[in-house]
């Protein structure tokens, strides 16, 4: 028996499901889970020592590559330090001032644990500052598991098949107003319907929990005015795009700015952090300046502050969009190339070193035409890939990515894993209909 079925079969003993995240079951590409033991740049080796190129990369936490010497050198020197004392230290303050560098609407900021915890703190900052209760939210778009935001969220909803969370109150869901992503007419309806009642609007900017969908044209600036027109906030859910499409995440690359913005994931180097910020105007409503409480024992561990600014110290002095955005374009071409030659419909959604591999033959620009994509034969791809070599997300809604590690010898191995693959849906594809037609 493998060590990686062992260590499966302890998880179940212990753990709900083995996991201690939904996704991380691979139940949605109907194989075991990868039990991990170590990454090195942008490969990760699971526990009996196969070696894959990760384009999973901790779900797009990875910007720098696994193991940086920077961000491990970092947690070193702060761990000699000791891993916490819940009191202000220099640390936290110096990651902020690198935040606010690269995100000029963040005049104020607080940090915290995670991206779902960043996400709820916003929403329940602009209902104390607007004095209003409802959120407009988009279908597909996942904040974070906390109540109000799981009403048709992307993400592992999505990939479980689960529309709504159970144990979320009716009248806490009541509040969420659900609109169609790059619709601007469900915005307006909205709105029409809520004027006076919405607090926020928040947005994934670019989808990356329903698949990677960029914004259509004019989209995120209809929303500015949107919010604008209604008085609520504009929120710019940044998690996954923050430090990842451009040193100033989505609102830096499709210039519109939001009133806060959520951010996490990547600015941690692997570890749990989040930060949420915006207008001084609308932070100085958080206690200990104003009324809407929100604390956090952890938040701003001097670990976590001192690894993330070892990362984005990193990325904003390197500046590795350019280079890693041309390898993701260069892979996402060659993919598709081989999806061609082997007869498979696929759409490719990518914005910066972020992309997702659809399988369909129309366009996806919103949640409805993701999930008619053909799911079974993204997991039927997942494991091919898996078997050659290649780490792929175990879902079709969620996105891959590149990182600072990643080179053209990566890009041509998934390429060439991708051509033998889809060539093996085909004849797949073909061995089962000569089998109907007998």
């Amino acid at each position: 028996m493998h060590l990686s079925d062992v260590a499966w079969r302890r998880a179940m003993n212990s753990l709900v499901g083995g996991v201690n995240s939904p996704v991380r079951a691979f139940r949605a590409v109907e194989t075991q889970p990868l039990v991990a033991a170590r990454g090195e740049g942008p490969y990760l080796y699971d526990l009996d020592g196969n070696k894959y190129v990760d384009l999973l990369m901790s779900w797009g936490a990875i910007v720098l590559g696994h193991g940086d010497p920077e961000v491990r050198r970092a947690i070193e020197v702060a761990a000699a330090d000791g891993t916490g004392f819940g009191l202000t230290t220099l640390a936290e303050t110096e990651l902020a001032e690198l935040i606010r560098s690269a995100f000029p609407s963040v005049e104020l900021l607080r940090l915290v644990n995670s991206g779902t915890e960043a996400v709820m703190s916003a929403v329940r900052l602009a209902r104390g500052y607007t004095g209003r209760d409802k959120i407009l939210v988009f279908s597909g778009c996942y904040h974070g598991h906390s109540d109000g935001l799981l009403v048709q969220g992307g993400s592992g909803l999505s990939t479980l098949g689960i529309p709504r969370s159970a144990g979320v109150p009716e009248g806490v869901a009541a509040e969420t107003v659900v609109g169609i992503y790059n619709d601007e007419d469900s915005v307006d309806e909205a709105c029409a319907a809520h004027s006076d009642e919405l607090a926020a609007i928040i947005v994934e900017p670019v989808a990356g929990n329903m698949g990677v969908i960029p914004p259509g044209r004019g989209f995120l600036e209809h929303l500015r005015q949107a919010a604008d027109r209604v008085g609520a906030l504009l929120i710019f859910d940044e998690v996954i795009t923050g430090f990842r499409v451009a040193p100033g995440g989505a609102q830096e690359r499709y210039g519109v700015r939001p009133d806060i913005t959520t951010l996490g994931k990547i600015m941690g180097g692997g570890l749990p952090v989040g930060a949420f910020g915006g207008r001084r105007e609308v932070m100085e409503r958080l206690a200990p300046l104003g009324d809407v409480y929100q604390a956090g024992t952890l938040a701003g561990n001097p670990l976590v502050a001192r690894a993330g600014a070892a990362v984005l110290r990193t990325l904003l002095s390197r500046q590795p969009y350019d280079r890693i955005e041309c390898l993701a374009k260069e892979l996402c071409d060659g993919v598709h190339a081989a999806a061609e030659r082997a007869g498979v419909p696929m759409h490719i959604g990518r914005v910066g070193g972020m992309f997702t591999f659809f399988f369909t033959d129309h366009p996806v620009h919103d949640h409805a035409s993701a999930l008619r994509c053909d799911t079974a034969r993204y997991a039927r791809f997942f494991r091919a890939m898996l078997e050659r070599g290649v780490l792929l997300p175990p879902s079709q809604f969620e996105a891959c990515f590149l990182s600072c590690a990643h080179t053209s010898r990566e890009v041509e191995r998934v390429i060439l894993a991708a051509s033998e693959a889809l060539a093996l849906l085909a004849a797949q594809r073909r061995g089962r209909r000569a089998t109907t037609r007998r």
